[in-house]
C-alpha cells in the first residue's frame, strides 16, 4: 500500500545548509510533515526529487527527538507547526480561564453526555459496528439492552469512556489496562477468554482488506509483557530531564498501543481511550467534550497512512502526531459548531420558558417534542439527557402530563412511556 522510501545521502544535502530559499521550503515540507510519496512530486528549481530529499532527512535528523520502548527505538521532531498547536491546545482544552468559557456552564452536563456518545458510536463504528448514529443514541439514552455485536460495542465503548472519566486520575498497570480491553471487548469475541488478556500467539496481523495485502505484522507476543511495562512507566513518569509536551505523548501512547497490537481484537478502541484517559489525567479537561473518533472516522485512510509512514520511515513518529494534532484542531472546531448552534437552540427554549409552570428541563422536552411530533421518552432516557435522578425526570415528566402536554402510555404494570398530547399544539398556540 506505502511506497518505500529511498535511501538519502546526507553528505550530498549539507552544500545546501545556507540556502534560504530551500531552507523555507524544507521548513513547508516538514510542518506539513509530508512522506516521499509527495515530496518526489515537488519542485524546486534545478533540485531533484532526491536531492528533496535529502535536504528534508537531513532537517529531520538534525532535530529528532529519540523514544525507546525496551528494544525498540522511535523518533520525533517537534516542528513548528506542531509548537504552535501545542501552545493553542494549552489555552483552549487546559486548565485555564480561555478554556472555561468554550462551554457555558449551564449547559456543560447535557453537552457532556452527548459528546461520550459520539465518541462510543464513532470509534465503534470505526472498527466495525454496523448501526446509525439517531439509532444507537436512542439505545444509550434509553438503556436499552443491546441485540447484535454491534450493539455490545458500542455499550462497552460508552462504559469503558464513564469508567475513565471516574478514574482518570489513576496510574496506569497492566492489570488497569486489561480491565479497559475487557469492559471494552466484553461479549464482542468470539473467544471469551481474549477478553481482558494479552496474545498468546503471533497470527494476528493488521491486513488490507481490500487486497489481503499484510500492512503490520506486530512484535513478538513473548515481548508484549515487557513492552507494556515499559509502556506504563511513560504514562505515569514524568522525566524532568526529558520533557514531552503531555499532549504529544498522548498521541504517542495511542501510537504504540497500536503498534504494539497486545490484544487479539479491540486494539483501536482501546488505544483511543487510553489517549482520552492520558490527556484527563493531565488536567485537559476539555478532552471529554471532543469526539476525536468521530474526526478520525471520517478521514480513516489518512489515520491509517500515518501508521504506516512512521513504520516505513524508521519509526519517524511525527507523521502520526502531525495526523493526530490535525485530527484535534477539527474537533475542537467542531465542538464550538456544535456548542453554537446549541445556543441558537437555547434561545428557542427560551420561548418555552414562558409558559407557566415550565421549568428549564421541561422547557427542553417541549421544544424536542415541538421538533420530532413522533418521538417517544421514558423516564430513564430524560434522567440520562440531563444527568438527573429518575425521581427528578419521573417528576418533570408527570407535570409536563398533568398540564396536558404529553399523554402518558403504559408499557407494563410499572413501566410507562410519554408522547405529546393531542392538545400540544393548542396549548402552545
Amino acid at each position: 500500500m506505502i511506497e518505500t522510501t529511498p535511501s538519502y545521502d546526507i553528505n550530498e544535502a549539507l552544500g545546501r545548509m545556507n540556502d534560504s530559499a530551500i531552507a523555507s521550503k524544507i521548513k513547508e515540507i516538514n510542518n506539513a510533515y509530508l512522506y516521499w510519496d509527495k515530496i518526489k512530486y515537488k519542485k524546486l528549481g534545478t533540485l531533484t526529487a532526491q536531492q528533496i530529499w535529502n535536504s528534508t532527512k537531513l532537517v529531520r535528523l538534525i532535530n529528532y527527538k529519540n523514544i525507546t520502548l525496551h528494544n525498540h527505538h522511535f523518533n520525533y521532531y517537534n516542528t513548528d507547526f506542531i509548537q504552535k498547536s501545542l501552545h493553542q491546545f494549552d489555552m483552549h482544552i487546559g486548565g485555564y480561564l480561555g478554556a472555561k468559557s468554550v462551554i457555558p456552564e449551564n449547559d456543560k452536563t447535557r453537552y457532556l453526555v452527548s459528546s461520550i456518545m459520539e465518541e462510543a458510536i464513532s470509534s465503534s463504528i470505526m472498527e466495525g459496528a454496523a448501526t446509525t448514529r439517531k439509532k444507537a443514541k436512542e439505545m444509550l439514552r434509553k438503556e436499552i439492552k443491546p441485540k447484535n455485536k454491534s450493539d455490545q460495542m458500542i455499550v462497552n465503548n460508552y462504559h469503558t469512556i464513564n469508567h475513565i472519566v471516574h478514574h482518570k486520575t489513576h496510574d496506569l498497570t497492566p492489570e488497569n489496562l486489561l480491565n479497559i480491553h475487557h469492559l471494552m471487548c466484553n461479549k464482542t469475541l468470539e473467544n471469551k477468554a481474549e477478553e481482558g488478556a494479552f496474545r498468546q500467539s503471533d497470527d494476528v496481523y493488521v491486513v488490507n482488506h481490500s487486497s489481503s495485502e499484510v500492512v503490520h505484522t506486530p512484535p513478538k507476543h513473548e515481548e508484549i509483557n515487557k513492552l507494556i511495562e515499559k509502556l506504563c512507566i511513560f504514562f505515569n513518569a514524568d522525566n524532568e530531564d526529558d520533557f514531552i509536551h503531555p499532549i504529544l505523548k498522548g498521541i504517542i501512547i495511542h501510537f504504540l498501543i497500536g503498534w504494539i497490537h497486545p490484544f487479539t481484537d479491540g486494539n483501536g478502541r482501546t488505544a483511543r481511550a487510553l489517549f482520552y484517559w492520558y490527556l484527563l489525567k493531565k488536567g485537559y479537561w476539555l478532552t471529554e467534550y471532543l469526539s476525536i473518533s468521530k474526526i478520525i472516522q471520517g478521514s480513516k485512510n489518512q489515520y491509517e497512512k500515518a501508521y504506516l509512514y512512521t513504520e516505513h520511515d524508521e519509526m519517524d513518529l511525527t507523521y502520526f502526531i502531525t495526523y493526530h494534532i490535525d485530527v484535534m484542531h477539527k474537533a475542537i472546531d467542531a465542538l464550538k459548531k456544535y456548542i453554537k448552534e446549541k445556543q441558537k437552540e437555547n434561545l428557542q427554549v427560551v420561548q418555552f420558558l414562558k409558559l407557566e409552570n415550565v421549568n428549564e428541563r421541561q422547557a427542553q422536552i417541549l421544544k424536542m417534542l415541538y421538533d420530532e411530533p413522533e418521538i417517544v421518552f421514558s423516564v430513564k432516557e430524560i434522567a440520562n439527557i440531563f444527568s438527573v435522578a429518575n425521581y427528578t425526570a419521573r417528576t418533570d415528566l408527570t407535570n409536563l402530563v398533568a398540564m396536558g402536554y404529553l399523554q402518558m402510555i403504559p408499557v407494563n404494570n410499572v413501566k410507562s412511556n410519554f408522547i405529546r398530547s393531542e392538545k400540544f399544539n393548542s396549548l402552545l398556540n
